[in-house]
C-alpha cells in the first residue's frame, strides 16, 4: 500500500506540473488509498474502485461517476507500473450531470444587493461587497478571480483587469467600463485611506488587511441575500454569487440581439471574454429568459415574414 501511496503522489505531481491544480481530485484520491489500505487491496480494482466511489450513499448518481473518473485517470497511471492494476470501465456507473438551472438577477435585484452591501459596517467592508457585487456582474468574472486580482493587476488608467487567478491556470486581459473602473477608483483610494501600509497585494482586501477569502464572501453574499428578499429564489436554496457571472452572460446576449449583431460572430468574443477556451463551454451558461425568449420568437417571425 505504501507503493500505491507513493504512486499517488507521483501522479499529483506529474500532473500538477502540467498546470492542473487538482485540490479535490488530490484530497479525494488521498482518502481513496485509504480507503484500499482498510481494505488490505495491494492495486486497483473496478470493484473496490466503485465501492469507493458510491461511499456517499446519499450523493447524485453523476457524483459518482466523478469520483470514479477521479480513480480512473489514476488507474491508468498506475497500471504504467503496476500491471495488477484495473483502469475501471468508462461504462461502470454512467450518469449524466443535472443542470439546475441558474438564477438570472434582475438590474433591480442587483442594485438592492450592492444598496444592501452598502449598509454594512465597519464601512471599508461595506465598499469592499459593494465593488465586488458590483464588478462580478458587470464584467462577468468568477467570485475567484475577482478575489484573486492583485492591486497590480487593476489597470485604472487604461480600465482593464489581468486576470491571473482563473480556472486551468489560464490568463486573460478583461477591459472595463468606464462606470467599473471608475468605481474600482473610488474603492482603492478608500481602502488605501483605511490600510495605507497594506499587508498584502491583495485588490480587494477584509477588514483585518488581508486578501478577503472566498468562505469570506459567500457567507456574507448569503446574508445579503437574504436582506434583499432573494433566499429561496430559483431552483437552488438561494441565488449564488456565480449567478451573476449567467446574469453577465444572457444579459450580453440579449444586447446583441437588440442591437441586430450577428450574435453566431460574436459568441466567440464572449468566450474569450468569460476565458472560455471555445463557445461549448458558453453554451452552458446561455439559460433561457423570458425576454431572451421574447426577442428570439421577435426575430422568428420577422425571418418568417422575409419574402426572400
Amino acid at each position: 500500500m505504501t507503493d500505491l501511496r507513493s504512486a499517488l503522489h507521483d501522479y499529483l505531481a506529474i500532473r500538477r506540473q502540467l498546470g492542473f491544480e487538482l485540490k479535490t481530485a488530490g484530497r479525494l484520491l488521498e482518502d481513496y488509498v485509504d480507503f484500499m489500505q482498510r481494505a488490505g487491496a495491494p492495486a486497483i480494482t473496478s470493484d473496490l474502485a466503485v465501492a469507493w466511489a458510491k461511499l456517499p450513499k446519499d450523493a447524485r448518481p453523476y457524483r459518482w461517476r466523478q469520483r470514479l473518473g477521479m480513480v480512473r485517470g489514476f488507474a491508468r497511471y498506475a497500471s504504467t507500473i503496476d500491471p495488477r492494476s484495473e483502469v475501471p470501465s468508462e461504462d461502470l456507473l454512467p450518469a449524466r450531470r443535472p443542470r439546475v438551472a441558474p438564477y438570472l438577477y434582475s438590474q433591480a435585484e442587483i442594485a438592492a444587493l450592492m444598496q444592501a452591501a452598502r449598509a454594512l459596517t465597519p464601512r471599508l467592508r461595506a465598499a469592499t461587497f459593494q465593488t465586488l457585487i458590483g464588478l462580478i456582474a458587470s464584467s462577468g468574472l468568477r467570485a475567484g478571480e475577482a478575489l484573486g486580482l492583485d492591486r497590480a493587476d487593476v489597470d485604472l488608467k487604461d480600465g482593464a483587469l489581468h486576470v491571473r487567478a482563473a480556472k486551468h491556470s489560464k490568463q486573460r486581459e478583461v477591459p472595463l467600463h468606464d462606470s467599473t473602473t471608475k468605481a474600482l477608483g473610488e474603492y482603492s483610494r478608500l481602502r488605501d485611506r483605511y490600510l495605507p501600509q497594506p499587508a498584502t497585494p491583495a485588490f480587494f482586501v477584509s477588514i483585518s488587511g488581508g486578501r478577503l477569502a472566498n468562505g469570506a464572501f459567500n457567507a456574507t453574499f448569503a446574508t445579503l441575500i437574504r436582506q434583499t428578499g432573494l433566499e429561496g429564489r430559483g431552483e437552488r436554496a438561494r441565488p449564488r454569487p456565480h449567478d451573476l457571472r449567467h446574469t453577465f452572460a444572457v444579459r450580453t446576449l440579449l444586447e446583441w440581439y437588440r442591437a441586430g449583431v450577428d450574435v453566431d460572430a460574436q459568441l466567440p468574443l464572449l468566450s474569450t471574454f468569460l476565458g472560455h477556451v471555445d463557445p461549448v463551454s458558453t453554451y452552458w451558461y446561455l439559460q433561457a429568459s423570458p425576454e431572451l425568449l421574447a426577442v428570439a420568437c421577435e426575430r422568428l417571425q420577422r425571418a418568417g415574414a422575409d419574402p426572400s
